[in-house]
């Protein structure tokens, strides 16, 4: 589905249906607003993430949730364009597992950055964080625009960024002054999590994507999967696809939608696919609130199938009224501003990685303190938004951005 760059839409090129991208863009955005929300005082409650053992959900918590499922969503895009350029399923596997690598990769990092003690660093934290983000452009930049440099300095390049990782490991000191550690796997942190729960659910649409009623199945199954982390549901201990099957649910509620989306487009029957898309949004959340009293209630931090499913029904309402508003009424103009994180998003959730370091060893976050409380401080880590955004707009213009 192609939009034209006429006044008032964006042009999010051929084969691209609009609200994904702007609905990605949107997260994406407020994913950075909420991660800025550390560096203020005086936040209201509704807007943080709750404690652990607190039943509740705040602003904050259903943003990753949405995240998950724009991957799901665009999932059968991505594997049905593939397919159209005749890429054999092998060949989209190894595509897949490069891809996963590289999230997880990424996330370790950025996880085992958070567990820097920074007495026993023979450099400056926040120039190891500098130099993480660097390693992650070196290796993972689309380098295609710049082929004229060759090949061979492409590669080297590559490999510099490889060598730079494998320092950043060597030097890398975590824990506390009595018990030194080495980096480990703490958690798997965003991209790691978006990485497995992509992985599990592209194998499942590459085998399955043709038959919805197993991919209905399978959303099920991962529900059950869910619920049993918090029981002995099956009668058996509870165990893990990796991570959370609330991370493989989140991702095959978006799979199941784009698989609805493209089927009933095609057939000329999108009223289908609305349905169902409401069907979705409501059912979670009718289904989420009655779990809540017996399965651990609303918790994003123990990943419970309360919380998932509520999260899942936002997630689908959210779709279906930007559905409405881009690819409908034709409402567009108004997303322009955060239209790259749609498109660079991976480009825009490092970014902060590398902004942030730079403010503190420049003063500039001291500085920032004054404007940091309250409801001004609510506006500055809006306009850090908008800021991050603007500086991938304007490395995007340079052709410098990240894809795995």
């Amino acid at each position: 589905m192609s939009k034209s760059s006429t006044a008032g839409q964006i042009s999010f090129g051929s084969k691209r249906i609009a609200s994904v991208d702007v609905f990605r863009a949107l997260t994406m955005f407020l994913m950075i607003f909420v991660n800025d929300l550390w560096s203020l005082t005086n936040v209201p409650e509704w807007l943080k993430h709750k404690d652990a053992h607190v039943d509740g959900i705040g602003f904050s918590d259903i943003i990753f949730p949405a995240f998950l499922f724009i991957v799901g969503l665009s999932i059968p895009f991505a594997v049905t364009s593939r397919k159209d350029k005749l890429q054999s399923s092998t060949f989209i596997l190894k595509h897949v597992f490069k891809r996963t690598l590289a999230l997880i990769i990424m996330g370790v990092f950025m996880v085992n950055f958070e567990f820097i003690y920074p007495q026993a660093l023979i450099i400056s934290k926040h120039f190891w964080e500098i130099i993480m983000v660097v390693a992650i452009f070196l290796v993972w930049m689309y380098y295609k625009p710049f082929q004229r440099i060759g090949e061979k300095r492409i590669k080297l390049l590559r490999i510099a960024g490889v060598v730079l990782f494998i320092g950043l490991a060597v030097i890398y000191k975590g824990g506390s002054e009595n018990q030194i550690e080495w980096m480990k796997i703490h958690w798997w942190g965003i991209l790691g999590l978006i990485g497995w729960a992509y992985l599990v659910n592209t194998i499942i649409y590459l085998y399955l994507g043709k038959h919805l009623m197993y991919l209905i199945l399978i959303f099920i199954i991962f529900q059950l999967l869910n619920l049993q982390e918090f029981t002995s549901l099956f009668g058996q201990p509870p165990f893990k696809l990796v991570v959370s099957a609330s991370m493989h649910a989140s991702v095959c509620a978006g799979m199941l939608v784009g698989s609805l989306l493209l089927k009933y487009q095609k057939a000329n029957k999108e009223h289908l696919f609305i349905i169902g898309l409401v069907l979705l949004g409501v059912g979670s959340l009718i289904y989420g609130f009655w779990l809540r009293d017996y399965w651990g209630g609303f918790s994003k931090i123990r990943a419970t199938p309360s919380w998932t499913s509520v999260c899942i029904g936002i997630s689908a309402l959210s779709f279906f009224v930007l559905y409405l508003i881009i690819d409908k009424l034709k409402i567009t103009a108004w997303a322009r501003p955060i239209k790259i994180a749609g498109t660079n998003t991976l480009t825009c959730y490092v970014m902060p990685y590398f902004i942030y370091p730079v403010l503190v060893m420049t003063g500039l976050l001291d500085m920032l303190e004054g404007v940091s409380d309250g409801y001004v401080g609510l506006i500055k880590s809006l306009l850090f938004s908008f800021l991050i955004i603007a500086i991938v707009a304007l490395l995007n213009k340079f052709k410098i951005k990240l894809k795995v």
